[in-house]
């Protein structure tokens, strides 16, 4: 039995009357309705909450936040708004403590991440988010097609590749009820797409690990991806929750060589299409991007998204600018995602410098989010959004007074700038120990 296209019992699990029909933020934007969610992300981001909404009903902007998930502020993503930056936490079956994982939630929220990702594999997994999501005072999403797979030989004693549909879509549904506020789904790895890899040759082939789940389903159940054959399901669950979707790139190139080939735009074409089916059911959805991707290809990329996807926002990984940089893979992405976020992405996923190597540590994890936090802020500027510059400015005064207190508070990294400076004191106490007494800004102070 089903009430307003959602199912009774979804209904009575989110402690909703029976005869109410549940209403997502896009529905409300659509009929013209301002939400409390609109009102509070609009003064968050500094614009009128006419213009979040608008946003909404036309695609450009989400909201992120699960109908169960109302302990943490909603966040708005998207056109004409502050440069987002997620960071990703979650355990392997080689590293497995939870508190850990929890440590590097602080320090990623502390940094200044906007959302967290949960991306383990490793034992626990329900545990795990249900931990994360307890802890984070940001939204939280999941890639649930890791858990979907690691359980079938955990719990199931099957094969990954005999996971089903029903048993991805009811691990999506659990990550919904536990308030996951939005999900990754690789919807457009399908057997056309992959074809298109095959015959054009890839000098990595399939580097994301839900893409490549599915690349083996696919090739040994000789089925098309579930997420795609039974999308309508997806939204039913998604809409539900008014869980947004972020439509994975699980063909995404993983080296530059491999960047913006067939197999990577057919899905995003893909995307484009299902884009359309998500907004009709009433269902959020931003897209993900690459990736890997040359310096000189990352406007392009953007421009292409934005045209094929209908404005929905942009989520890119990255990108990273090189393939030689691992240990340094914070800096080349930060360098990618500033391009990207000037071109009009509006949502970075954090790079660490164990990118390629090993699974991050609190103090990467740090790294990675204040290295994306500069290159979003440096988008910003460059967009022209209103009071990107502000704190610039003020950092300007207060260097050209000499007013180091201030010049701490301002650092997008105070602990460390605090640090730097006590190392290294100077002999006297309103310089530094680069220039001394040769200070350009003490010895035209009085003259300028």
């Amino acid at each position: 039995m089903r009430a307003g296209g959602v199912t009774m019992d979804l209904i009575k699990r989110l402690n909703k009357p029976t005869g109410e029909k549940i209403m997502t933020q896009l529905e409300y934007a659509r009929q013209g309705t301002v939400t409390e969610a609109m009102e509070k992300t609009a003064v968050s981001e500094g614009v009128s909450a006419e213009t979040i909404r608008q946003g909404l009903a036309e695609g450009t902007i989400v909201i992120t936040q699960n109908l169960r998930h109302q302990t943490i502020s909603p966040l708005a993503i998207g056109k004409g708004l502050r440069t987002k930056v997620n960071a990703n936490v979650g355990t392997s079956k080689d590293r497995t403590n939870i508190e850990e994982e929890l440590a590097k939630v602080g320090a990623a929220t502390e940094a200044g991440a906007d959302t967290i990702m949960d991306l383990s594999t490793g034992p626990n997994i329900d545990e795990t988010r249900k931990a994360v999501i307890k802890a984070s005072t940001v939204p939280v999403g999941t890639v649930p097609i890791y858990q979907a797979a690691v359980e079938m030989p955990e719990k199931k004693g099957r094969a990954m590749v005999e996971m089903t549909g029903d048993d991805l879509f009811h691990v999506i549904e659990r990550h919904g009820e536990d308030g996951v506020d939005f999900i990754t789904v690789h919807c457009g790895v399908t057997l056309n797409s992959v074809q298109r890899i095959k015959k054009e040759g890839r000098l990595m082939g399939v580097v994301s690990r839900g893409g490549a789940i599915l690349v083996e389903w696919m090739h040994y159940n000789k089925k098309e991806n579930p997420l795609f054959e039974s999308y309508d399901r997806l939204l039913e669950i998604a809409k539900g929750f008014d869980m947004t979707l972020s439509l994975g790139d699980g063909l995404r190139p993983g080296c530059l060589a491999d960047a913006t080939d067939r197999g990577q735009i057919q899905e995003l074409l893909i995307l484009g299409e299902l884009t359309e089916r998500a907004w009709a059911k009433g269902v959020q959805v931003m897209i993900e991007g690459p990736g890997h991707v040359p310096l000189q290809q990352i406007e392009a990329n953007v421009l292409l998204q934005k045209r094929i996807c209908h404005g929905a926002p942009f989520y890119v990984l990255g990108p990273l600018v090189t393939d030689i940089a691992p240990g340094y893979d914070h800096i080349t992405g930060a360098i990618g995602g500033a391009i990207a976020a000037w071109a009009g992405a509006d949502f970075l996923c954090y790079v660490t410098p164990s990118e390629h190597l090993r699974l991050p540590t609190v103090d990467d994890v740090r790294q990675g989010v204040i290295a994306s936090k500069i290159a979003g802020h440096a988008a910003d500027i460059a967009r022209g959004l209103k009071g990107a510059m502000d704190k610039d400015n003020s950092m300007a005064r207060a260097r050209k007074a000499l007013n180091w207190p201030e010049q701490i508070r301002l650092s997008i990294d105070p602990e460390r700038a605090q640090k730097l400076r006590e190392s290294c004191l100077p002999k006297e106490s309103d310089v530094c120990t680069m220039c001394g007494e040769l200070c350009a800004i003490k010895k035209v102070a009085t003259l300028l």
